[in-house]
């Protein structure tokens, strides 16, 4: 459920905070800086967003590329199934398969 709507582009949200950061897209309000110069060093090379840390510009990039830097432990792929333990290299395939588990759907799994 997304009870928090966006009044501007209609864009819904499961939390009130996340909302609220939303809606810094469109006013292009930016609160965060560096709490002892003000200032934000960090910047992408990509759009120019600025940051006052290198992690939060790291994470952010990611946002152009794609990256996922996490993935299972045993086959190298990015996510790992909590249910069967199959892994996907695919975000889809994932959700794909976690209806197949919870019966969301036409398919059906031999683990259960």
């Amino acid at each position: 459920e997304k009870p928090y709507h966006c009044d501007i582009c209609g864009k819904s949200f499961s939390k009130s905070y996340l909302l609220t950061k939303h809606k810094r897209t469109h006013t292009g309000e930016k609160p965060y800086h560096c709490n002892i110069c003000g200032e934000k060093p960090y910047h992408c090379d990509i759009c120019g967003k600025s940051f006052s840390e290198s992690g939060h510009l790291t994470k952010h990039k990611r946002t152009h590329t794609g990256e996922n830097p996490y993935h299972c432990d045993i086959c190298e792929k990015p996510y790992d199934h909590d249910i069967c333990s199959k892994s996907f290299s695919q975000i889809n395939d994932f959700t794909n398969r976690k209806c197949i588990h919870t019966r969301e759907g036409p398919y059906s799994c031999d683990v259960h």
